[in-house]
C-alpha cells in the first residue's frame, strides 16, 4: 500500500515549494495523494489541483491533490491549529470567511512592521511582500527576512529576540475559536481534523476536553500520524480516536526548507501514513468519493 501526506504546506503559506514543485515532489515520492493545507490560505490550491490533472490527462504519473487548508485558532490562551480537507474552497460563504482571516493576519502583521522598525530594522510590509510575492506573510518570513539582512545569526535566534510570543515586539491576531473552524469547514463540504494535538502539551484531560467539546461540533478526525510523534503519542491519539469514533488522519507538516530535515511523506524518516486511511476519510464524506 502506498503511502500519503495529508498536512503539507507550500511557499503560499510558510513552505519553500511552489505548488506544482510540491506536486512534482510528491509524485517522485511515490505518494498516493498528498493535501495542500496552507496556513489561513487556499491561494496554492489552484495551481496544485491543474498540475495533476495536466499530468493525468498527459498520460504521465501524477497524484491525487485534496484541497485543504490549515485554520489557525485559539482555545482559551493555546493555539490550536485545524485541517480541513476536502474543503469546496470555491464556495462564497468560505472565501468571505478566509478574507476575514487575512485582514486579521494584515493588521497583525503592519503593527509588528511597526515595533521592529521601532527596534531599528529596516522593514516594512511592502518589502516582505516584495520578497515573498502571494504568500500569506507568517512568523517564518520574518525570521527569513531577519537572517538574509543580517539582524540575526539564525532562525532560532530571530524568534528568541524579536519573534517569539514573549518577545516586545510579537504582536498576537484575532483568532476564531477552534468550534468556529470546524463549522466553517462543514460548511464548506469538508472534514475537519485535530491537528498535532501533542504539540500543545496541555495534558491528558484537557486535551480529551477539546476533542469531546470539538466532537460535539462535528469533528471528524485527528491527526494520529505526525513527523514528530513518538511511539506512545501514536497509541495516544489512537485511542482517542477510537473513544470519540474519529477519523485517523496525519502528515508530515512538511515545509521545505524552512523545516530542514523534515521531508514530505516520511516527516524524518519513520513517518508512514496508509492510503488506507484515506479510503475511510472519502467515505466520510458527503456522498462519499
Amino acid at each position: 500500500m502506498r503511502a500519503i501526506d495529508l498536512h503539507t504546506h507550500t511557499c503560499k503559506s510558510d513552505g519553500s515549494y511552489t505548488p506544482t514543485e510540491l506536486v512534482d515532489y510528491a509524485i517522485e515520492k511515490n505518494l498516493a495523494a498528498v493535501a495542500i493545507t496552507d496556513h489561513d490560505s487556499i491561494e496554492g490550491l489552484d495551481e496544485a489541483i491543474s498540475r495533476a490533472a495536466a499530468l493525468t490527462k498527459r498520460g504521465l504519473p501524477s497524484v491525487e491533490v485534496i484541497p485543504g487548508i490549515e485554520f489557525s485558532t485559539k482555545y482559551g490562551k493555546q493555539d490550536v491549529h485545524i485541517v480541513g480537507l476536502y474543503i469546496s474552497y470555491d464556495s462564497g460563504d468560505f472565501k468571505r470567511a478566509l478574507h476575514g482571516f487575512v485582514n486579521s493576519r494584515l493588521n497583525r502583521n503592519l503593527k509588528m512592521c511597526e515595533n521592529l522598525q521601532a527596534a531599528g530594522i529596516d522593514i516594512t510590509y511592502e518589502k516582505l511582500l516584495h520578497m515573498y510575492p502571494d504568500a500569506v506573510i507568517t512568523r517564518a518570513h520574518y525570521a527569513s527576512f531577519l537572517l538574509e539582512h543580517g539582524y540575526v545569526k539564525s532562525r532560532q535566534d530571530a524568534f528568541a529576540r524579536y519573534l517569539g510570543d514573549h518577545t516586545k515586539y510579537f504582536v498576537p491576531r484575532e483568532k476564531v475559536t477552534p468550534s468556529q473552524a470546524v463549522e466553517l469547514i462543514l460548511r464548506a463540504g469538508g472534514v475537519p481534523i485535530l491537528a498535532h494535538p501533542p504539540l500543545y502539551h496541555m495534558g491528558n484531560a484537557r486535551l480529551d476536553t477539546l476533542v469531546s467539546l470539538l466532537k460535539a461540533d462535528g469533528l471528524m478526525g485527528i491527526e494520529v500520524f505526525y513527523s514528530t510523534y513518538s511511539n506512545q503519542d501514536v497509541r495516544d491519539m489512537q485511542r482517542l480516536a477510537d473513544k470519540y469514533d474519529l477519523l485517523v488522519s496525519g502528515g508530515s507538516d512538511f515545509h521545505g526548507a524552512n523545516k530542514p530535515g523534515l521531508d514530505l511523506g516520511c516527516g524524518y524518516g519513520r513517518l508512514f501514513i496508509p492510503e488506507e486511511a484515506l479510503f475511510k476519510i472519502k467515505a466520510a464524506l458527503p456522498g462519499g468519493i
